[in-house]
C-alpha cells in the first residue's frame, strides 16, 4: 500500500531527491493514539492509526468515570470518534499490529500485520449471529467478569461498530452457523492475515499501558478468592455496560457490597514487583469508594495506604471524598487476606502505622489498586525505540523522527495523556517539516 503523495527535497551530498511524506503513523488507538491523530490531521497531515484490538479507546472506554470532570468516557469519545469519521485525512485498522519500522525522518517504511477479524464492512451490528453462536470466551472487555460468544461486540458504543470473532473460542468453518444467518454477507470465515506496507513521515508510539497482574501478590487472595477484584474491576462493576449493569454486587454470591476495602499500591513501590508509583491508584481508589457509596448509602468503604497521593488540582476532590464518615482511610500495609468460611467473608488483616495497632476486618470485598505496567513489556516495540527497565518508551534514547506519547511514556492520567499526546503530533509534525528542509 503506497503512502500519500510526498514532496521532494535535494540531498546536499548527491544533488538527487529524496521523497518526504507528509504522513504520520499512530501506534495504539487509545485516548493518546486518538488525540494525537485528530490534531495532527486537523493540521492537515495524513494519519493512520494502528490498534490491536477491535475498537479504538483503549482503557478509557472501559472506566466507569475519568477525571478531572468524572465524565463517563463515551462523552469525550463520542466527540473523537466523530472527528475521525468526519476526517478524511485519517485512517485506522483495528486487530492490527506494527512488524516493523525502518528509515529516516520524512520517508519511514513500515510493515503492519492486519489480522483476520473474520467480518467485514457490510456488518450492521444487528446481532442475529450472537444469537446462534454455541461457543463462548471470557469478556475481555469486562476483565473476564462474564462471557461473550465467540463472535461479539466488544462494548455498546464500540469504534468501529462491527462484531469480530475470536478465533481461539471458535470452530470457524466447521461451525459456520453465523454465516447461515447473516443477511448481508458479513461474515467471511476464511479471512487470513494480510501484511501492509505504508510510507509516513514521522511515528508516535501510543501503546498505553495494562494492569499489573495482581495473582503475583501472593498475600492478596487475587485469583483465589472471586470477592477480591482489581480496580479496574471495579470500574467495570460500576458501569451502567458492566457485568452487573452498574450494580456493585459480590462476584462470589451475587449480593450487594456492603463493605469494601480499597488496598493503595498492590504490588507498585515494591522491588519484588513494581518498583515505581503508578500515580493515579490513589485518586481512583477514592473515586472508586464514591461509587460504592453513590450505588448503597449504607456501605462503608475503607482506604489502606502507604502514602496518600492526590497531587495538584486534585486536592479538593480527595478532601471532599474524606469528609464522608463512612468513608475511612488507615496508613499501613495489608499482611494478607483470607476467608472465613463461617461468615463468608474476607478478612483483612493489616497494620495501622498511626496508632500502632494491627487491624483484622470482615468486608465484602476487596479491591487491589494494582499498578500500571506499559504495554511494550510483552514485547519490544518495532523500530528504534528505546525503552527503559520498566519498559516506557525513552524518548531521548529513541530513533529520530519517532516519538511518544501517554502512558508509553510513563504512568500517566487521562488529562495528562491528553496534553502529552498533542505535543507528540506538534513533534511529529516539525519533524517532517525539518526534513523537509534538509
Amino acid at each position: 500500500m503506497a503512502g500519500p503523495a510526498a514532496g521532494a527535497t535535494m540531498t546536499p551530498e548527491t544533488g538527487q531527491q529524496r521523497s518526504v511524506y507528509r504522513s504520520i503513523l499512530i501506534v495504539g488507538g487509545g485516548i493518546a493514539g486518538i488525540t494525537a491523530a485528530v490534531e495532527a490531521a486537523e493540521a492537515g497531515y495524513d494519519v493512520t492509526i494502528i490498534e490491536k484490538e477491535p475498537y479504538l479507546g483503549g482503557r478509557v472506554v472501559q472506566l466507569y468515570k475519568y477525571f478531572p470532570k468524572l465524565c463517563p468516557p463515551y462523552c469525550g469519545m463520542e466527540i473523537n470518534f466523530r472527528r475521525i469519521k468526519d476526517n478524511p485525512q485519517i485512517r485506522f485498522h483495528t486487530m492490527a499490529e506494527v512488524e516493523s519500522i525502518s528509515g529516516r525522518p520524512g520517508n519511514f517504511d513500515v510493515a503492519v500485520r492486519l489480522n483476520p477479524r473474520y467480518v467485514n464492512d457490510r456488518c450492521t451490528a444487528c446481532n442475529a449471529c450472537v444469537a446462534v453462536c454455541p461457543s463462548e470466551r471470557p469478556n475481555a472487555f469486562n476483565f473476564g467478569m462474564g462471557k461473550t460468544k465467540a463472535i461479539y461486540l466488544a462494548h455498546e458504543m464500540a469504534f468501529p461498530m462491527k462484531y469480530a470473532i475470536d478465533a481461539s473460542a471458535c470452530r470457524l468453518t466447521e461451525c459456520a452457523k453465523c454465516v447461515e444467518v447473516c443477511e448481508y454477507g458479513a461474515i467471511d470465515l476464511t479471512m487470513q492475515p494480510q501484511t501492509m506496507t505504508l510510507k509516513v513521515g514521522a511515528v508516535i508510539i501510543a501503546t498505553g499501558w495494562k494492569p499489573y497482574d495482581a495473582s503475583r501478590i501472593d498475600n492478596l487472595g487475587f485469583g483465589k478468592y472471586p470477592d477480591v477484584i482489581t480496580n479496574v474491576m471495579m470500574e467495570r462493576l460500576a458501569a451502567p455496560n458492566g457485568p452487573t449493569k452498574g450494580k456493585i454486587l459480590r462476584p462470589s454470591n451475587g449480593q450487594e457490597v456492603q463493605s469494601a476495602v480499597f488496598i493503595q499500591c498492590a504490588g507498585s513501590r515494591d522491588v519484588s514487583h513494581l518498583g515505581y508509583c503508578s500515580g493515579i491508584c490513589c485518586l481512583a481508589s477514592l473515586k472508586e469508594a464514591t461509587y460504592l457509596r453513590e450505588r448503597n448509602p449504607n456501605a462503608r468503604a475503607h482506604i489502606f495506604y502507604i502514602d496518600l497521593r492526590t497531587p495538584g488540582t486534585y486536592e479538593f476532590f480527595s478532601q471532599k471524598v474524606l469528609k464522608d464518615d463512612h468513608i475511612t482511610v488507615t496508613k499501613g500495609k495489608v499482611a494478607k487476606i483470607t476467608e472465613d468460611p463461617a461468615m463468608g467473608r474476607l478478612i483483612v488483616e493489616a497494620e495501622d502505622i498511626l496508632s500502632a495497632d494491627k487491624t483484622r476486618l470482615p468486608v465484602d470485598l476487596v479491591v487491589l489498586a494494582s499498578g500500571m505496567v506499559s504495554n511494550l513489556a510483552d514485547g519490544k516495540m518495532a523500530g528504534a525505540v528505546a525503552l527503559d527497565k520498566d519498559h516506557f518508551v525513552v524518548q531521548a534514547e529513541s530513533g529520530e523522527g519517532i516519538f511518544a506519547a501517554g502512558c508509553a511514556k510513563g504512568p500517566f492520567d487521562v488529562a495528562t495523556s491528553v496534553q502529552d499526546a498533542t505535543a507528540a503530533a506538534a513533534q511529529a509534525i516539525e519533524a517532517i517539516h525539518t526534513a523537509g528542509r534538509r
